[in-house]
């Protein structure tokens, strides 16, 4: 058994659309090596800085992450193991890890551990109440925020009607009135 310790940049997309580990921050990483009959256990924690967007305010969010994972690499030309039945070498699984030598690829073990411990929809706080659907303002930083009563689409044109000129009302020579020759105003609107 031996323990490693490294600290290694992250690969590139470390990570979700709206959080991750940023390409080429530092990650650290502490791992314990076994040898058992089929291959290498590795056994780790990784940390490293994460860093994305709150779902709800769009705030940055950033904080210290650690990952613990665990990964049996296969030796090259490993014997199957007692009590277990032997597999031909086309029904074993493709995805299993191998040795390359002495070296092993961690990469795809750090990067299932990592992203499968990140949160699908990561907020700055929990109760972050995230932004106004009117303006788009932050509701943290006003709790008071509110807005006139909104005003339903389907009644916005008469809406206009409330706010007329004097001028423009019903009682300024709307519809109903007559000329001299008897005809209506709003027969002569309409013609128009």
């Amino acid at each position: 058994m031996r323990r490693v310790s490294r600290t290694v940049p992250a690969p590139k997309d470390l990570g979700i659309e709206v959080i991750g580990i940023r390409e080429g921050a530092d990650v650290e990483i502490d791992l314990r090596l076994e040898a058992v009959m089929e291959g290498v256990l590795v056994t780790g924690t990784a940390r490293g800085p994460v860093q994305g967007e709150c779902v709800r305010c769009l705030e940055p969010v950033e904080y210290e992450f650690e990952a613990d994972f665990q990964e049996l690499y296969a030796y090259p030309e490993s014997e199957p193991v007692a009590g277990r039945t032997p597999v031909a070498p086309e029904e074993e699984d493709e995805e299993a890890l191998r040795l390359e030598g002495d070296l092993f690829d961690l990469e795809p073990v750090l990067r299932d551990a990592v992203v499968l411990e990140l949160p699908l929809q990561p907020v700055c706080r929990e109760d972050c109440p995230g932004l106004c659907p009117d303006c788009g303002a932050r509701l943290a930083d006003d709790p008071d925020h509110q807005h006139n009563e909104a005003v339903d689409p389907r009644w916005a044109a008469l809406q206009e009607f409330a706010v007329a000129s004097p001028d423009t009302g019903p009682d300024a020579g709307g519809a109903g009135e007559y000329d001299d020759s008897g005809a209506s105003r709003a027969d002569e609107n309409q013609e128009k």
